[in-house]
C-alpha cells in the first residue's frame, strides 16, 4: 500500500535530479568535513611538537588557530548547506510538489 502521491513524487525526473543533487552536495561537505576534522586529529597524534611551537612571544602555540579554524570550518560548511537547501533544494520541492499535485 504505497500513496499515489508518493508514487508520483519518485516518478517526476526532478525528483531524482534533486534526489542526486542534494546528496552529493551532502557527501561532498561531510567528507571535506571528516577530512578536515580526522587531519587535525592526525596531527595531533603524529606532530605535537609541531601544534606545541608558541606562535610570537606568548603562550598561545600553533595548535589553537588550527583548532579554531576547525570549528569555524564546521560553521560555514553547515551555512552552506542551510542556505542552499532553503533556496535551490526547497524551490525545487514545490516545483516537484506542485507538479505532483495537478
Amino acid at each position: 500500500m504505497t500513496d499515489p502521491m508518493v508514487e508520483r513524487i519518485q516518478r517526476n525526473p526532478k525528483y531524482q535530479q534533486l534526489k542526486s543533487t542534494r546528496n552529493r552536495y551532502g557527501w561532498t561537505l561531510a567528507i571535506m568535513m571528516l577530512v578536515i576534522y580526522y587531519g587535525y586529529i592526525a596531527l595531533i597524534a603524529f606532530d605535537k611538537e609541531f601544534l606545541a611551537k608558541p606562535m610570537g612571544a606568548g603562550v598561545t602555540t600553533i595548535g589553537i588557530p588550527i583548532g579554531m579554524a576547525v570549528i569555524i570550518f564546521s560553521i560555514v560548511i553547515t551555512g552552506l548547506y542551510v542556505r542552499r537547501a532553503n533556496g535551490e533544494f526547497d524551490a525545487r520541492t514545490r516545483e516537484i510538489i506542485e507538479d505532483a499535485t495537478q
